[in-house]
């Protein structure tokens, strides 16, 4: 089971996620943050193959995040999801260590099939 953790400040973005995330069976949600800073405890505690993760959040953003988790668990795959647009935060995004870049505007279908691809390498 390929185990993944959402990080996201908004609770209704988070359980469409996991809802969509369910309806795969190799895939499972072990654990969620509103925050930067709840995320790194979390991580530490579960320890996933994958975390999704917003870029603006509280306390400790998804970008200030997504260094750290690299430095703490560099085999755990990361999928940013973010409604920024701009090139500057995509570029950010994939030369501090993630592995896709999801906008979330996508289709529903667009969250699945990149989970995979980025499993996939």
């Amino acid at each position: 089971m390929y185990r993944i953790v959402i990080a996201d400040d908004h609770a209704l973005l988070r359980q469409g996620i996991k809802s969509m995330i369910s309806q795969e069976s190799e895939m499972e949600v072990i654990g969620e943050a509103a925050n930067g800073e709840e995320l790194l405890q979390l991580i530490e505690e579960v320890e996933p193959d994958m975390i999704i993760l917003d870029i603006s959040m509280p306390k400790i953003n998804g970008l200030e995040a997504l260094e750290l988790i690299h430095d703490k668990l560099p085999n755990v795959k990361i999928l940013m999801l973010t409604m920024h647009k701009n090139s500057q935060y995509f570029f950010r995004a994939i030369s501090s260590g993630a592995h896709g870049y999801l906008m979330k505007d996508e289709t529903d279908t667009e969250l699945p099939a990149a989970i995979k691809m980025v499993r996939e390498g």
